[in-house]
């Protein structure tokens, strides 16, 4: 059965969420995962025209209504909107809620967007959708989900994500992954792999010292990475966000943000943003160029300006490699760096892209 359906008044911001079992659900890269669920929420009515927005990197699926409303080109009054949420984000199956599962087995985003067509077409009964979009990975999802089912919908709209992780992308992601790492006494095996142990009883568990000491140092690991040079020039996080000086914004912000979240859930949605590819996969089989030719949607790709992960250049070569008119590329004109995309503190960021977004729904 489909969600209840929210009432529209600021679409009731609740955590509220259903879960959808999978079963044993074989994985991508081998093995299985056992008892598998995905984790969902929807507003408006299903007979609306269906938009799917995939959830982000640490992100809850609550985390994701702030580009939904009534005075949003994501009104539920037009649009049935499915919020599926990530493996590995603590509402899906997840480390956190499968303890007895380590080590957490590898997952991508073809695992997670196979889950989320099934989720989709079998369980909510949805034979279309209108668009895909998504922020981040979920940009990354949306690219999966144009390339794996490419005749599913009529548009995407990645903003801020990649077809295809970067080498610099990966080895980012090292540092954030490493920080978890070292607090449990381990170390990472390497760029798309998890830190495994073939006996369970050897897996490095985190204990509550290491658990609060690795995510202060992630959050403070990614502080570098999800603004701008421009925007700590410029001292928004106390202009705009409130904070006293810089030390008040690592404590408050990106420890604070960091320390409310499961350490094995980010290590698994790390590995999984490092895996991302969305040529790695039949009919592809590696060919980037390929995988960009299969897209059918229309495709508008909206990378930030000063995004210090995703930039412009990447985004353009996605574009380029895409069939002639497929392909649209706006830029964020924002030195909010990654976060111009989301989620949601940048209000003219907002505004800019709810702006391309209704021009691209309103298109044929």
């Amino acid at each position: 059965m489909a969600s209840q359906l929210p009432t529209i008044d600021k679409l009731s911001m609740s955590d509220a969420y259903q879960t959808y079992q999978l079963g044993d659900f074989k994985l991508q890269r081998g093995g299985e995962l056992p008892d598998a669920f995905i984790a969902y929420k929807t507003l408006g009515n299903p007979s609306l025209p269906a938009v799917i927005y995939p959830t982000w990197y640490s992100g809850l699926i609550s985390d994701n209504l702030w580009l939904t409303g009534s005075d949003k080109t994501l009104d539920p009054s037009k649009y049935y909107i499915i919020i599926p949420a990530l493996f590995g984000n603590g509402q899906s199956a997840s480390p956190s809620n499968k303890p007895d599962l380590r080590p957490f087995p590898e997952v991508t985003f073809y695992d997670n967007v196979r889950a989320q067509y099934e989720l989709v077409t079998k369980h909510l009964d949805v034979k279309h959708a209108r668009a895909v979009l998504g922020w981040s990975m979920g940009a990354g999802q949306t690219f999966q989900w144009a390339t794996q089912y490419p005749d599913f919908m009529d548009l995407v709209a990645p903003f801020c994500g990649a077809a295809k992780t970067s080498l610099h992308n990966q080895s980012m992601l090292e540092g954030v992954k490493s920080a978890l790492y070292a607090a449990k006494g381990t170390s990472s095996e390497g760029v798309g792999k998890q830190h495994l142990s073939s006996d369970k009883a050897q897996y490095a568990r985190f204990n509550e010292d290491s658990k609060r000491v690795g995510l202060k140092a992630l959050g403070r690991v990614y502080s570098g990475w999800g603004f701008s040079q421009a925007f700590y020039r410029q001292k928004l996080y106390e202009s705009a966000l409130g904070f006293k000086d810089i030390d008040d914004f690592m404590v408050n912000f990106w420890e604070t943000w960091a320390c409310s979240k499961d350490p094995e859930n980010m290590l698994v949605m790390a590995n999984t943003w490092q895996l991302g590819d969305c040529s790695n996969q039949e009919p592809y089989n590696g060919d980037f160029r390929k995988a960009m030719e299969g897209i059918k949607a229309k495709a508008l790709v909206l990378p930030a300006q000063t995004d210090l992960y995703f930039p412009p250049e990447d985004s353009e070569i996605e574009i380029k490699n895409m069939r002639p008119g497929v392909g649209t590329l706006k830029v964020f004109p924002s030195i909010w760096g990654h976060w111009a995309g989301g989620p949601g503190d940048s209000k003219d960021d907002v505004k800019w892209l709810d702006e391309q977004l209704r021009e691209l729904f309103a298109s044929d």
